[in-house]
């Protein structure tokens, strides 16, 4: 009589704690359908997962394949303050093993593991005396790892492990959901031949700086590049696109991460400066101007071709205080150049940058922009061989 209640006992537990883990898999199945933010989904696996395994900290970490090792994403429970900003190179330590291999590792006891002997010796303070660290696996390998730290690890059972593992199938894929959706937003603002951004997304970023509650001011930069179609005409379109590109790639460089460089439309492209008036707009206009002149193009197709560009200038809120009027500045400032000598930069309010002049220019040898009194012009800067010149 004894062993058969022990025995229903045994299985009302079994049934209860089953019981358990589907509800709990619903729970997590439901955050996972619905919402694509990535970290809604895996703080929801990683706090249900707590409530199980009753860790003194819980953590998960993803795989940055661009530095090769793992970052924090979620640190939570006693001194998990510790982990800030902690990174972990793939072959180091118990989660660099395990994101290397693939393969779960349980360490009952820290001191007797020399992984993480090692690694402690690097970091002290962890206070760190017992893990479980599983694998979060997608069909493109491990994309990061969960870590139990200081948990009854020798209480748990086979089934605990499996049930660890589902939920780290979880995260994989509310991993893959953000990466693909993130993916798809990327497509959706780039420019396909130069990378840069498209001209869509150019009236967002306009619209947000606008919306910011302390508005900066910030410059906006046309250029075009001058007689391109005669590159299109001698080397056919698809060197002209690879032209186009390295160009994207020149901007990019020039302009430097804290700015948005787009491709407008045709050979046009845009640059959006934060933060930048007139003065520091100016400049780096300048050199993304001399950076034009004097590079070399399309070296890897044979060719060693220059460029020339018209570009203008103009700046928030001194030449137009909404996305249309700061636009149309800019604009008409490049298609001031387009008209008048090509090859320069005219800012707002000011005129062509550089005295340089069209082989059809009057005796006076004074250029005709129809902005008398605000050309501020500079000498040009030395000529080299150009394309459609």
């Amino acid at each position: 009589m004894f062993r058969k209640s022990q025995k229903q006992r045994e299985i009302a537990l079994t049934q209860a704690l089953q019981q358990d883990y589907t509800r709990l898999f619903m729970e997590v199945a439901r955050a996972l359908t619905s919402t694509l933010e990535l970290e809604v989904v895996l703080n929801t696996v990683m706090t249900k997962m707590a409530q199980f395994f009753g860790p003194e900290r819980w953590s998960m970490m993803l795989v940055d394949k661009e530095r090769n090792d793992l970052y924090y994403v979620i640190a939570v429970g006693e001194n998990s303050k510790t982990l800030d900003g902690l990174r972990v190179p793939l072959w180091q330590g118990v989660a660099g093993w395990v994101a290397l291999t693939g393969s779960p590792m349980v360490v009952p006891d820290t001191s007797l593991e020399p992984r993480w002997i090692e690694f402690s010796r690097q970091h002290p303070g962890l206070d760190v005396h017992s893990i479980a660290c599983v694998p979060i696996r997608s069909a493109e390998g491990v994309v990061g790892v969960i870590q139990l730290l200081n948990a009854k690890i020798d209480l748990l059972s086979d089934y605990s492990i499996q049930f660890l593992r589902v939920l780290c199938d979880f995260s994989a894929i509310a991993v893959r959901n953000a990466a693909d959706m993130k993916r798809i937003h990327e497509l959706s603002i780039t420019d396909d031949c130069t990378g840069l951004y498209n001209a869509r997304h150019l009236y967002t970023m306009l619209e947000a700086q606008l919306a910011a509650s302390d508005v900066q001011p910030f410059s906006l930069l046309f250029m075009d590049l001058d007689h391109f179609k005669s590159v299109n005409d001698t080397y056919g379109h698809l060197i002209g696109s690879r032209l186009l590109a390295e160009v994207g790639g020149l901007v990019r460089e020039i302009v430097g991460p804290e700015a948005a460089a787009f491709r407008y439309g045709g050979d046009e492209f845009v640059v959006l400066l934060p933060g930048q008036n007139k003065t520091t707009g100016t400049e780096t206009a300048k050199r993304l101007y001399y950076a034009l002149r004097t590079n070399k193009f399309l070296g890897g197709a044979g060719l060693a071709l220059h460029l020339r560009g018209s570009f203008g200038l103009a700046t928030f809120p001194d030449d137009g205080t909404d996305i249309e009027k700061i636009i149309r500045a800019a604009d008409e400032m490049m298609y001031h150049v387009k008209g008048s000598t090509r090859d320069n930069l005219a800012i707002a309010g000011l005129g062509l940058l550089f005295d340089r002049q069209k082989p059809e220019m009057d005796g006076n040898n004074q250029l005709a922009t129809g902005r008398t009194g605000q050309d501020a012009r500079l000498p040009a800067p030395s000529d080299v061989a150009t394309v459609g010149h």
